[in-house]
Protein backbone atom coordinates (compact mmCIF):
# COMPACT_ATOMS: atom_id res chain seq x y z
CA UNK A 1 0.00 0.00 0.00
CA UNK A 2 1.53 3.29 -1.04
CA UNK A 3 1.83 6.29 1.23
CA UNK A 4 -0.60 8.21 -1.01
CA UNK A 5 -3.45 5.90 -0.05
CA UNK A 6 -2.93 6.58 3.66
CA UNK A 7 -5.30 9.44 4.37
CA UNK A 8 -7.41 10.52 7.29
CA UNK A 9 -7.27 12.55 10.45
CA UNK A 10 -4.92 10.23 12.30
CA UNK A 11 -2.44 9.76 9.41
CA UNK A 12 0.71 11.91 9.53
CA UNK A 13 1.80 12.54 5.95
CA UNK A 14 5.18 14.10 6.74
CA UNK A 15 7.37 12.91 9.61
CA UNK A 16 11.05 13.90 9.88
CA UNK A 17 12.28 13.60 13.49
CA UNK A 18 15.91 14.05 12.38
CA UNK A 19 15.05 17.66 11.43
CA UNK A 20 15.77 19.55 14.66
CA UNK A 21 13.34 22.34 13.87
CA UNK A 22 10.56 19.86 13.06
CA UNK A 23 11.31 17.93 16.25
CA UNK A 24 11.29 20.96 18.54
CA UNK A 25 8.20 22.51 16.93
CA UNK A 26 5.72 19.75 17.69
CA UNK A 27 7.46 16.54 16.69
CA UNK A 28 8.68 15.74 20.18
CA UNK A 29 5.22 16.23 21.68
CA UNK A 30 3.57 13.92 19.13
CA UNK A 31 6.25 11.24 19.52
CA UNK A 32 6.05 11.24 23.31
CA UNK A 33 2.25 11.05 23.23
CA UNK A 34 2.41 7.99 20.99
CA UNK A 35 5.12 6.47 23.17
CA UNK A 36 3.15 6.61 26.43
CA UNK A 37 -0.04 5.17 25.00
CA UNK A 38 1.95 2.50 23.16
CA UNK A 39 3.58 1.54 26.48
CA UNK A 40 0.15 1.23 28.09
CA UNK A 41 -1.21 -1.04 25.35
CA UNK A 42 1.97 -3.16 25.30
CA UNK A 43 1.89 -3.41 29.10
CA UNK A 44 -1.62 -4.89 28.97
CA UNK A 45 -0.48 -7.21 26.17
CA UNK A 46 2.32 -8.63 28.32
CA UNK A 47 -0.13 -9.12 31.19
CA UNK A 48 -2.52 -11.16 29.06
CA UNK A 49 0.38 -13.09 27.53
CA UNK A 50 1.49 -14.20 30.99
CA UNK A 51 -2.04 -14.54 32.39
CA UNK A 52 -1.74 -18.31 32.72
CA UNK A 53 1.33 -18.05 34.93
CA UNK A 54 -1.13 -16.58 37.46
CA UNK A 55 -4.19 -18.70 36.70
CA UNK A 56 -2.34 -21.97 37.35
CA UNK A 57 -1.87 -20.81 40.96
CA UNK A 58 -5.66 -20.92 41.32
CA UNK A 59 -5.87 -24.46 39.96
CA UNK A 60 -6.06 -26.68 43.03
CA UNK A 61 -6.57 -30.46 43.14
CA UNK A 62 -10.20 -30.05 42.10
CA UNK A 63 -9.04 -29.11 38.59
CA UNK A 64 -7.41 -32.52 38.15
CA UNK A 65 -4.24 -31.16 36.55
CA UNK A 66 -0.79 -32.55 37.29
CA UNK A 67 2.33 -30.35 37.59
CA UNK A 68 3.32 -31.57 34.10
CA UNK A 69 -0.06 -30.43 32.74
CA UNK A 70 0.42 -26.97 34.25
CA UNK A 71 3.92 -26.55 32.82
CA UNK A 72 2.54 -27.55 29.42
CA UNK A 73 -0.25 -25.04 29.85
CA UNK A 74 2.05 -22.09 30.58
CA UNK A 75 4.35 -23.12 27.72
CA UNK A 76 1.62 -22.72 25.11
CA UNK A 77 1.22 -18.91 25.05
CA UNK A 78 5.00 -18.54 25.05
CA UNK A 79 5.24 -20.56 21.82
CA UNK A 80 2.41 -18.72 20.06
CA UNK A 81 3.62 -15.30 21.20
CA UNK A 82 7.08 -15.94 19.80
CA UNK A 83 5.74 -17.09 16.44
CA UNK A 84 3.51 -14.04 16.11
CA UNK A 85 6.25 -11.47 16.60
CA UNK A 86 7.43 -11.39 12.97
CA UNK A 87 3.96 -10.89 11.41
CA UNK A 88 3.19 -8.31 14.11
CA UNK A 89 6.38 -6.46 13.10
CA UNK A 90 5.20 -6.27 9.49
CA UNK A 91 1.61 -5.34 10.43
CA UNK A 92 2.60 -1.81 11.43
CA UNK A 93 3.51 -0.93 7.86
CA UNK A 94 0.38 -2.52 6.42
CA UNK A 95 -2.21 -1.11 8.81
CA UNK A 96 -0.49 1.83 10.52
CA UNK A 97 0.90 1.95 14.04
CA UNK A 98 -2.19 3.46 15.64
CA UNK A 99 -4.58 1.22 13.77
CA UNK A 100 -2.64 -1.94 14.58
CA UNK A 101 -2.41 -0.95 18.25
CA UNK A 102 -6.23 -0.74 18.33
CA UNK A 103 -6.57 -4.08 16.54
CA UNK A 104 -3.93 -5.92 18.57
CA UNK A 105 -5.32 -4.58 21.86
CA UNK A 106 -8.82 -5.59 20.83
CA UNK A 107 -7.61 -9.11 20.11
CA UNK A 108 -6.72 -9.43 23.80
CA UNK A 109 -10.42 -9.46 24.64
CA UNK A 110 -10.95 -12.92 23.11
CA UNK A 111 -8.54 -14.97 25.27
CA UNK A 112 -9.52 -13.00 28.37
CA UNK A 113 -13.26 -13.59 27.89
CA UNK A 114 -12.71 -17.25 27.02
CA UNK A 115 -10.53 -17.76 30.11
CA UNK A 116 -13.20 -16.14 32.28
CA UNK A 117 -15.78 -18.60 30.96
CA UNK A 118 -13.57 -21.71 31.14
CA UNK A 119 -11.90 -21.15 34.50
CA UNK A 120 -13.89 -23.79 36.38
CA UNK A 121 -13.00 -27.22 37.82
CA UNK A 122 -13.83 -29.97 35.37
CA UNK A 123 -12.80 -28.07 32.24
CA UNK A 124 -10.65 -30.38 30.07
CA UNK A 125 -6.96 -29.61 29.71
CA UNK A 126 -7.26 -29.26 25.94
CA UNK A 127 -9.76 -26.42 26.35
CA UNK A 128 -7.38 -24.58 28.67
CA UNK A 129 -4.57 -25.11 26.18
CA UNK A 130 -6.56 -23.72 23.24
CA UNK A 131 -7.44 -20.60 25.23
CA UNK A 132 -3.83 -20.23 26.42
CA UNK A 133 -2.68 -20.49 22.80
CA UNK A 134 -5.05 -17.69 21.81
CA UNK A 135 -3.58 -15.69 24.69
CA UNK A 136 -0.28 -15.80 22.81
CA UNK A 137 -1.49 -12.77 20.85
CA UNK A 138 -0.31 -10.68 23.80
CA UNK A 139 3.26 -11.73 23.09
CA UNK A 140 3.15 -10.31 19.57
CA UNK A 141 2.30 -6.81 20.83
CA UNK A 142 5.90 -6.19 21.87
CA UNK A 143 7.20 -6.50 18.30
CA UNK A 144 4.63 -4.19 16.72
CA UNK A 145 4.93 -1.66 19.53
CA UNK A 146 8.73 -1.49 19.20
CA UNK A 147 8.52 -1.20 15.41
CA UNK A 148 5.99 1.61 15.66
CA UNK A 149 7.84 3.66 18.29
CA UNK A 150 11.14 3.19 16.43
CA UNK A 151 9.64 5.27 13.58
CA UNK A 152 8.67 8.22 15.78
CA UNK A 153 12.03 9.10 17.36
CA UNK A 154 15.34 10.44 15.98
CA UNK A 155 18.38 8.19 16.11
CA UNK A 156 19.87 10.06 19.08
CA UNK A 157 16.77 9.33 21.21
CA UNK A 158 15.75 5.87 20.01
CA UNK A 159 17.64 4.05 22.74
CA UNK A 160 15.85 5.82 25.57
CA UNK A 161 12.45 5.63 23.86
CA UNK A 162 12.73 1.93 23.01
CA UNK A 163 14.08 1.19 26.49
CA UNK A 164 11.06 2.84 28.09
CA UNK A 165 8.74 1.06 25.70
CA UNK A 166 10.27 -2.36 26.34
CA UNK A 167 10.60 -1.89 30.09
CA UNK A 168 7.07 -0.58 30.47
CA UNK A 169 5.76 -3.55 28.54
CA UNK A 170 7.79 -6.08 30.53
CA UNK A 171 6.32 -4.63 33.74
CA UNK A 172 2.99 -6.07 32.62
CA UNK A 173 4.32 -9.46 33.73
CA UNK A 174 4.91 -8.27 37.29
CA UNK A 175 1.67 -6.28 37.31
CA UNK A 176 -0.63 -9.23 36.65
CA UNK A 177 1.28 -11.31 39.17
CA UNK A 178 0.71 -8.61 41.79
CA UNK A 179 -2.98 -8.59 40.89
CA UNK A 180 -3.04 -12.37 41.32
CA UNK A 181 -1.37 -12.02 44.73
CA UNK A 182 -3.93 -9.46 45.88
CA UNK A 183 -6.83 -11.60 44.68
CA UNK A 184 -5.52 -14.79 46.34
CA UNK A 185 -4.70 -13.03 49.62
CA UNK A 186 -8.05 -11.24 49.87
CA UNK A 187 -10.63 -13.38 48.05
CA UNK A 188 -8.88 -16.74 48.10
CA UNK A 189 -7.72 -19.21 45.45
CA UNK A 190 -11.31 -19.88 44.37
CA UNK A 191 -11.92 -16.39 42.95
CA UNK A 192 -9.85 -16.05 39.73
CA UNK A 193 -12.78 -14.26 38.06
CA UNK A 194 -11.77 -11.03 39.79
CA UNK A 195 -8.67 -10.87 37.58
CA UNK A 196 -10.85 -10.81 34.48
CA UNK A 197 -13.08 -8.09 35.94
CA UNK A 198 -9.94 -5.96 36.30
CA UNK A 199 -8.32 -6.61 32.92
CA UNK A 200 -11.30 -6.60 30.58
CA UNK A 201 -11.99 -2.88 31.25
CA UNK A 202 -8.26 -2.12 30.97
CA UNK A 203 -8.15 -3.69 27.50
CA UNK A 204 -11.05 -1.50 26.43
CA UNK A 205 -9.28 1.55 27.86
CA UNK A 206 -6.10 0.66 25.93
CA UNK A 207 -8.07 0.38 22.69
CA UNK A 208 -9.87 3.67 23.32
CA UNK A 209 -6.69 5.56 24.18
CA UNK A 210 -4.96 4.25 21.06
CA UNK A 211 -7.90 5.38 18.94
CA UNK A 212 -8.06 8.84 20.49
CA UNK A 213 -4.42 9.74 21.09
CA UNK A 214 -2.14 7.76 18.75
CA UNK A 215 -1.17 8.37 15.11
CA UNK A 216 -0.15 6.51 11.98
CA UNK A 217 2.90 7.54 9.95
CA UNK A 218 2.08 7.38 6.25
CA UNK A 219 5.59 6.78 4.88
CA UNK A 220 6.49 3.79 7.06
CA UNK A 221 7.25 1.03 4.60
CA UNK A 222 7.29 -2.71 5.04
CA UNK A 223 10.88 -3.94 4.98
CA UNK A 224 10.35 -7.57 4.04
CA UNK A 225 13.52 -7.43 1.90
CA UNK A 226 15.51 -6.38 4.96
CA UNK A 227 14.43 -9.51 6.82
CA UNK A 228 15.52 -11.70 3.92
CA UNK A 229 18.82 -9.84 3.62
CA UNK A 230 19.66 -9.94 7.31
CA UNK A 231 19.17 -13.72 7.43
CA UNK A 232 22.29 -13.99 5.25
CA UNK A 233 24.39 -12.49 8.03
CA UNK A 234 25.90 -14.81 10.66
CA UNK A 235 25.21 -12.24 13.38
CA UNK A 236 21.49 -12.81 12.95
CA UNK A 237 21.87 -16.37 14.16
CA UNK A 238 24.36 -15.54 16.90
CA UNK A 239 22.29 -12.70 18.35
CA UNK A 240 19.06 -14.71 18.14
CA UNK A 241 20.81 -17.51 20.05
CA UNK A 242 22.03 -15.09 22.73
CA UNK A 243 18.58 -13.51 23.02
CA UNK A 244 17.14 -16.93 23.83
CA UNK A 245 19.45 -16.87 26.82
CA UNK A 246 18.44 -13.38 27.96
CA UNK A 247 14.83 -12.58 27.06
CA UNK A 248 13.95 -16.27 26.73
CA UNK A 249 15.11 -16.78 30.30
CA UNK A 250 13.19 -13.74 31.55
CA UNK A 251 9.86 -14.71 30.02
CA UNK A 252 10.34 -18.45 30.67
CA UNK A 253 11.08 -17.93 34.36
CA UNK A 254 8.20 -15.45 34.58
CA UNK A 255 5.82 -18.19 33.43
CA UNK A 256 7.43 -20.92 35.56
CA UNK A 257 8.46 -19.28 38.85
CA UNK A 258 5.21 -19.87 40.75
CA UNK A 259 4.91 -23.47 39.58
CA UNK A 260 8.52 -24.24 40.47
CA UNK A 261 8.02 -22.89 43.99
CA UNK A 262 4.86 -24.93 44.46
CA UNK A 263 6.45 -28.16 43.26
CA UNK A 264 10.03 -27.82 44.51
CA UNK A 265 9.19 -26.49 47.98
CA UNK A 266 5.53 -27.47 48.38
CA UNK A 267 4.36 -23.86 48.65
CA UNK A 268 0.66 -22.96 48.75
CA UNK A 269 -0.81 -20.74 45.99
CA UNK A 270 -0.70 -17.74 48.33
CA UNK A 271 2.88 -18.40 49.38
CA UNK A 272 3.93 -18.73 45.73
CA UNK A 273 2.02 -15.61 44.66
CA UNK A 274 3.67 -13.57 47.43
CA UNK A 275 7.06 -13.77 45.73
CA UNK A 276 6.56 -14.60 42.04
CA UNK A 277 6.15 -10.96 41.00
CA UNK A 278 9.48 -9.88 42.55
CA UNK A 279 11.66 -11.49 39.90
CA UNK A 280 9.66 -10.17 36.94
CA UNK A 281 9.54 -6.71 38.52
CA UNK A 282 13.30 -6.51 39.06
CA UNK A 283 14.06 -7.99 35.63
CA UNK A 284 11.86 -5.37 33.96
CA UNK A 285 13.10 -2.37 35.92
CA UNK A 286 16.77 -3.21 35.44
CA UNK A 287 16.54 -3.74 31.67
CA UNK A 288 17.45 -0.09 30.84
CA UNK A 289 20.48 -0.47 33.12
CA UNK A 290 21.76 -3.19 30.81
CA UNK A 291 21.55 -0.79 27.88
CA UNK A 292 23.28 1.95 29.85
CA UNK A 293 26.11 -0.38 30.90
CA UNK A 294 26.45 -1.53 27.29
CA UNK A 295 26.92 2.10 26.21
CA UNK A 296 29.62 2.59 28.83
CA UNK A 297 31.47 -0.73 28.72
CA UNK A 298 30.54 -2.36 25.41
CA UNK A 299 27.55 -4.59 24.73
CA UNK A 300 29.56 -7.79 24.34
CA UNK A 301 31.40 -7.35 27.64
CA UNK A 302 28.16 -6.73 29.55
CA UNK A 303 26.47 -9.67 27.86
CA UNK A 304 29.44 -11.93 28.68
CA UNK A 305 29.27 -11.07 32.38
CA UNK A 306 25.49 -11.39 32.27
CA UNK A 307 25.75 -15.05 31.30
CA UNK A 308 28.35 -15.62 34.00
CA UNK A 309 25.95 -14.10 36.55
CA UNK A 310 23.12 -16.28 35.29
CA UNK A 311 25.34 -19.34 35.62
CA UNK A 312 26.08 -18.41 39.25
CA UNK A 313 22.36 -17.93 39.93
CA UNK A 314 21.65 -21.34 38.41
CA UNK A 315 24.28 -23.01 40.61
CA UNK A 316 22.67 -21.42 43.68
CA UNK A 317 19.29 -22.85 42.62
CA UNK A 318 20.81 -26.32 42.26
CA UNK A 319 22.50 -26.16 45.67
CA UNK A 320 19.34 -24.77 47.28
CA UNK A 321 17.12 -27.44 45.71
CA UNK A 322 19.37 -30.23 46.92
CA UNK A 323 19.63 -28.68 50.38
CA UNK A 324 15.94 -27.69 50.59
CA UNK A 325 16.87 -24.05 51.30
CA UNK A 326 14.09 -21.73 50.17
CA UNK A 327 16.06 -18.58 51.07
CA UNK A 328 19.05 -19.59 48.95
CA UNK A 329 16.75 -20.70 46.14
CA UNK A 330 15.01 -17.32 46.11
CA UNK A 331 18.38 -15.57 45.99
CA UNK A 332 19.50 -17.62 43.02
CA UNK A 333 16.22 -17.37 41.12
CA UNK A 334 15.88 -13.62 41.60
CA UNK A 335 19.51 -13.33 40.47
CA UNK A 336 18.47 -15.10 37.26
CA UNK A 337 15.76 -12.50 36.70
CA UNK A 338 18.10 -9.57 37.39
CA UNK A 339 20.88 -10.79 35.10
CA UNK A 340 18.45 -11.76 32.35
CA UNK A 341 17.03 -8.23 32.55
CA UNK A 342 20.49 -6.70 32.21
CA UNK A 343 21.17 -9.05 29.31
CA UNK A 344 17.95 -8.00 27.59
CA UNK A 345 19.24 -4.45 27.49
CA UNK A 346 22.80 -5.26 26.49
CA UNK A 347 21.92 -7.69 23.68
CA UNK A 348 19.43 -5.26 22.15
CA UNK A 349 22.14 -2.59 22.25
CA UNK A 350 24.56 -4.94 20.47
CA UNK A 351 22.35 -5.37 17.40
CA UNK A 352 22.43 -1.79 16.03
CA UNK A 353 26.11 -1.49 17.05
CA UNK A 354 27.01 -4.51 14.91
CA UNK A 355 25.41 -3.12 11.77
CA UNK A 356 26.65 0.41 12.43
CA UNK A 357 30.14 -1.07 12.62
CA UNK A 358 29.69 -2.79 9.28
CA UNK A 359 28.39 0.43 7.77
CA UNK A 360 31.35 2.45 9.05
CA UNK A 361 33.73 -0.12 7.59
CA UNK A 362 31.90 0.13 4.25
CA UNK A 363 32.14 3.92 4.35
CA UNK A 364 35.88 3.66 5.04
CA UNK A 365 36.19 1.49 1.93
CA UNK A 366 34.42 4.05 -0.25
CA UNK A 367 30.68 3.42 -0.01
CA UNK A 368 28.49 6.52 0.29
CA UNK A 369 27.49 7.21 3.89
CA UNK A 370 23.97 8.12 2.69
CA UNK A 371 23.52 4.54 1.50
CA UNK A 372 25.43 2.65 4.21
CA UNK A 373 23.88 4.14 7.33
CA UNK A 374 20.18 3.77 6.34
CA UNK A 375 20.92 0.16 5.36
CA UNK A 376 22.42 -0.42 8.80
CA UNK A 377 19.30 0.96 10.49
CA UNK A 378 17.06 -1.13 8.25
CA UNK A 379 18.96 -4.36 8.89
CA UNK A 380 19.24 -3.78 12.64
CA UNK A 381 15.49 -3.16 12.80
CA UNK A 382 14.84 -6.40 10.94
CA UNK A 383 17.14 -8.36 13.23
CA UNK A 384 15.51 -6.88 16.34
CA UNK A 385 12.22 -8.32 15.08
CA UNK A 386 13.70 -11.73 14.28
CA UNK A 387 15.71 -11.99 17.51
CA UNK A 388 12.67 -10.94 19.51
CA UNK A 389 10.66 -13.75 17.96
CA UNK A 390 13.33 -16.42 18.42
CA UNK A 391 14.18 -15.22 21.92
CA UNK A 392 10.57 -15.50 23.03
CA UNK A 393 10.67 -19.19 22.14
CA UNK A 394 13.19 -19.60 24.96
CA UNK A 395 10.23 -19.28 27.30
CA UNK A 396 8.76 -22.40 25.72
CA UNK A 397 11.98 -24.37 26.10
CA UNK A 398 12.41 -23.44 29.76
CA UNK A 399 8.92 -24.59 30.69
CA UNK A 400 9.20 -27.82 28.71
CA UNK A 401 12.51 -28.62 30.40
CA UNK A 402 10.99 -27.93 33.83
CA UNK A 403 8.04 -30.14 32.89
CA UNK A 404 10.32 -32.97 31.91
CA UNK A 405 12.42 -32.62 35.08
CA UNK A 406 9.52 -32.63 37.51
CA UNK A 407 7.78 -35.45 35.65
CA UNK A 408 10.81 -37.74 35.66
CA UNK A 409 12.47 -36.90 38.98
CA UNK A 410 10.04 -34.77 40.99
CA UNK A 411 12.70 -32.06 41.18
CA UNK A 412 13.77 -29.07 39.10
CA UNK A 413 17.49 -29.86 39.52
CA UNK A 414 17.91 -31.61 36.11
CA UNK A 415 16.36 -28.56 34.46
CA UNK A 416 18.76 -26.19 36.19
CA UNK A 417 21.70 -28.37 35.15
CA UNK A 418 20.53 -28.09 31.52
CA UNK A 419 20.21 -24.31 31.88
CA UNK A 420 23.71 -24.11 33.35
CA UNK A 421 25.13 -25.89 30.31
CA UNK A 422 23.19 -23.56 28.00
CA UNK A 423 24.45 -20.41 29.74
CA UNK A 424 27.98 -21.81 29.42
CA UNK A 425 27.45 -22.13 25.67
CA UNK A 426 26.11 -18.56 25.52
CA UNK A 427 29.17 -17.33 27.45
CA UNK A 428 31.57 -19.10 25.09
CA UNK A 429 29.68 -17.90 22.00
CA UNK A 430 29.78 -14.27 23.15
CA UNK A 431 33.50 -14.49 23.87
CA UNK A 432 34.38 -16.33 20.65
CA UNK A 433 32.37 -14.13 18.28
CA UNK A 434 32.49 -10.68 19.85
CA UNK A 435 35.47 -10.48 22.21
CA UNK A 436 38.14 -12.73 20.73
CA UNK A 437 38.27 -11.21 17.26
CA UNK A 438 38.69 -7.71 15.81
CA UNK A 439 35.03 -6.65 15.77
CA UNK A 440 33.80 -3.21 16.75
CA UNK A 441 32.48 -2.85 20.30
CA UNK A 442 33.82 0.53 21.46
CA UNK A 443 34.75 3.95 20.14
CA UNK A 444 38.33 2.78 19.55
CA UNK A 445 37.11 -0.08 17.39
CA UNK A 446 34.90 2.30 15.38
CA UNK A 447 38.03 4.30 14.61
CA UNK A 448 39.69 1.10 13.47
CA UNK A 449 36.77 0.46 11.13
CA UNK A 450 37.07 3.95 9.70
CA UNK A 451 40.74 3.16 9.00
CA UNK A 452 39.64 0.22 6.89
CA UNK A 453 39.70 -2.67 9.35
CA UNK A 454 37.24 -5.51 8.80
CA UNK A 455 34.62 -6.79 11.20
Amino acid sequence: MSAATHTGKRWIQHWDPEDTEFWENGGRKVANRNLWFSIFAEHIGFSIWTLWSVLVLFMGPEYGLSPADKFLLVSTPSLVGGLLRIPYTLAVAKFGGRNWTIISAGMLLLPTVLAAIAMEPGTPLWVFMVIAAIGGVGGGNFASSMTNINSFFPERLKGAALGLNAGGGNLGVAAIQVVGLVVISTAGASAPQIIFYIYLPLIVVAMTCAALFMDNIADVKKEGNAMREVLKDKHSYVMSFLYIGTFGSFIGYSFAFGLVLQNQFDRSPLQAAQVTFIGALLGSVIRPVGGWLADKLGGAKVTLWTFLGMAVGTVLCIVASNGDSLALFMTGFIGLFVFSGIGNGSTYKMIPAIFRTKALAAVAEGEAREAAMPRARRLSGALIGIAGAVGALGGLFINLVFRSAFTSTGSGVPAFVAFLVFYGLCFLTTWAVYLRGPIVRTTEERKAALAGAGI
